[in-house]
């Protein structure tokens, strides 16, 4: 049975501590690499005859304001399917040059989930095959979902909820 003790001594093995920041939320393995790892840390789980992380659930990212140089994160949800187990690998970057390389060559449904969190988050993707707007329109000249803007003013009367019959 493949555990997460099993996962973790393989990572390990394989990479030393250039992987940091194990923990288990919930149970998910969790653990972060360099961004310019990506690639090596997703083809070793996907290659590797025991650990068999072939099905990307999902990707996205986070942003962190408030941490300098690791603004960005972009997480990856990983599934291996014959185990029935799932982990979770993040790695962060600079929001100044949010380059990370896509896994587009490994997982094809990579493709619309990077274009996605390149439309609102920025991360760069790079040698994504297609890397353009998917939900919003071209001419948006910022991403949405960092956490640069103010939220909402609570105070206007158009977004009062007597109007929707709350």
């Amino acid at each position: 049975m493949l555990t997460n003790d099993i996962i973790k001594q393989r990572l390990l093995e394989k990479f030393g501590e250039q992987l940091t920041a194990f923990s288990e939320p919930y149970g998910m393995l969790t653990f972060e690499a360099p961004k310019e790892m990506n690639l090596k840390v997703l083809n070793f789980l996907y290659d590797d005859k025991e650990l068999k992380f072939r099905f990307l659930t999902d990707l996205q990212a986070v942003h962190y304001p408030d941490d300098k140089g690791r603004e960005l994160a972009v997480v990856y949800h990983l599934h291996n399917l014959a185990d029935n187990v799932r982990i979770r690998f993040k790695v962060f970057t600079d929001i100044n040059t949010p380059d990370v390389y896509t896994a587009t060559g490994l997982f094809s449904g990579a493709n619309w989930m990077e274009r996605e969190t390149y439309d609102f988050f920025g991360v760069n993707f790079v040698g994504h095959p297609n890397l353009k707007r998917i939900l919003n329109v071209d001419e948006m000249d910022y991403f949405p979902l960092r956490k640069e803007y103010p939220l909402e003013d609570q105070t206007r009367i158009d977004k009062d909820d007597d109007m929707f019959g709350r």
